[in-house]
């Protein structure tokens, strides 16, 4: 199969959109998110979207396959909670490496079977490594700033289990993304370095940031510049944001990473703001039309979607941006 850095030189790559927004769709109960494996479990596990891989494989499976032939070239394994911390939500610690295995094993198969029907347009798979529910560099508790809900080091075990089970499923490359706390972040792309290490394998990384508000910070209070800093001592392959903002309110900090990095760049918003009721409506054409943007200024490598966006955002994205160059990445030449 074709390298992907050899791929991202030729053009544009896309990303897929949301796996929440679809599984949505779905309207499923609890009794569906515990499947017969679980309808013993004491306690609620609707919401878990995660455990859908091992209670609901199909609609995981059918979900990456409106999405490739959506037109992207990479999916996200489901498995944006897939850690021990926030399992703990659900009290399935347990389980973490079976769903991050799981997870990517489904997307690898539904990669597969769009690959072997076009071999010219190969599919990838990014496992998923979402942010945890809590933070290592501020305190939740503000009268007392000191304490940390947990520390540098539970992170990086919990995330070095996620990894494992990641790459076991046959994930082609892995996203530490939806980054509001760096040195969350900092734990994952050292447990990925564990990882790499011990296996003697390389396996390319994404790494993508949120930015919280207007203020173009991120939770933990870094600019674009510095959040970009405190990650460059690792060897990545894109350096991005997403979720938090809609297409054009990312412009002005993509200007920084794509002026600044060296590495690609990715971006996958969110559809729009959300309304007074945590939902989405800017539409396919709205969105790829703010993307453009992007294209035509020659900011990104890779785009796609984040909150609310769907297979039709999707599409509307990759016929936008097919006809524009990628930005040329100094270290792929």
């Amino acid at each position: 199969m074709k390298d992907i850095k050899e791929i991202l030189k030729e053009r544009i790559l896309i990303l897929d959109g949301a796996m929440g927004t679809m599984l949505q769709q779905y309207k499923f109960t609890e009794e569906d998110f515990r499947g017969e494996r679980f309808k013993d479990w004491e306690h609620p596990l609707q919401g878990n979207n995660d455990l859908l891989s091992l209670t609901q494989p199909e609609a995981i499976a059918d979900v990456h396959r409106k999405y490739f032939a959506a037109g992207a070239d990479i999916v996200e394994t489901n498995t944006f909670s897939g850690t021990t911390i926030a399992m703990a939500d659900y009290y399935m610690e347990e389980l973490v490496y079976e769903l991050n295995y799981e997870s990517a094993r489904i997307a690898k198969m539904v990669a597969d079977e769009f690959t072997a029907k076009e071999p010219n347009k190969p599919r990838f798979v990014a496992g998923s490594i979402g942010p945890t529910n809590k933070t290592a560099s501020m305190s939740p508790d503000v009268n007392d700033p000191g304490y940390r809900a947990v520390s540098f080091d539970e992170l990086r075990i919990a995330y070095k289990q996620q990894v494992e089970g990641l790459l076991d499923g046959g994930s082609d490359l892995l996203l530490v993304e939806t980054i509001f706390d760096t040195l969350n972040a900092k734990a994952a792309l050292f447990a990925i370095e564990e990882v790499k290490e011990e296996r003697n394998i390389d396996v390319p990384i994404m790494v993508s940031g949120t930015i919280t508000d207007a203020s173009g910070r991120t939770l933990s209070g870094q600019t674009a510049e510095a959040f970009l800093i405190s990650i460059s001592h690792i060897p990545i392959l894109s350096v991005g944001f997403n979720c938090a903002l809609g297409a054009s309110q990312l412009v002005p900090h993509l200007e920084v990473l794509s002026k600044k990095s060296e590495h690609a760049v990715s971006a996958h918003p969110n559809a729009g703001l959300p309304n007074a009721f945590g939902e989405y409506d800017e539409t396919p054409d709205q969105m790829a039309a703010q993307i453009k943007e992007y294209a035509e200024k020659g900011l990104v490598n890779i785009v796609g979607g984040c909150c609310g966006t769907t297979p039709e955002h999707i599409t509307a994205i990759a016929e936008m941006v097919a006809s524009y160059k990628p930005r040329k990445v100094s270290v792929f030449q």
